[in-house]
C-alpha cells in the first residue's frame, strides 16, 4: 500500500474515530517524511488533545530536533518522561531518558 493509499485510510478512520489518538498518532509518522507541516500539525494536535498517549512523544521529539525545533523538542521529551514516570511506561521511559541524553549530548540547548 502506498503512502497516499495509508493516508487516506488513516484520514478515514480518524474521521470515524476523532477520539482515537492512534490515528492522529499514524497519520503524524505518515506525513513526517512527505509533508513537514501536516505531520507538525498532527503532532501538535495529539499533544494538545491526547496529553497522555505516551508513544507520541518519543517520534514527535525526535521530528522536532530535526526541524531544528530544539526548545520544542526538549520540551516534548520532558514531558513525555515526566507522563511515562507518572503512568508507570518503563520501558517508554527508559526510551525516551536515553534519546533525551543523546539529543542533550549532540545538541546545544539549555
Amino acid at each position: 500500500m502506498s503512502n497516499l493509499n495509508r493516508i487516506d485510510q488513516l484520514l478515514k478512520f480518524a474521521e470515524e474515530e476523532p477520539n482515537n489518538p492512534f490515528n492522529l498518532y499514524a497519520l503524524a509518522l505518515e506525513y513526517q517524511n512527505i509533508d513537514q507541516g501536516k505531520a507538525d500539525f498532527y503532532y501538535d494536535k495529539l499533544l494538545k488533545e491526547h496529553e497522555s498517549y505516551i508513544p507520541t512523544y518519543f517520534h514527535a521529539a525526535a521530528f522536532f530536533v530535526n526541524q531544528r525545533s530544539l526548545v520544542r523538542a526538549k520540551q516534548i521529551y520532558e514531558k513525555g518522561i515526566l507522563l511515562s514516570r507518572q503512568q508507570n511506561q518503563h520501558h517508554a521511559l527508559k526510551e525516551l531518558q536515553n534519546a533525551y541524553n543523546n539529543f542533550l549530548f549532540e545538541e546545544d540547548v539549555d
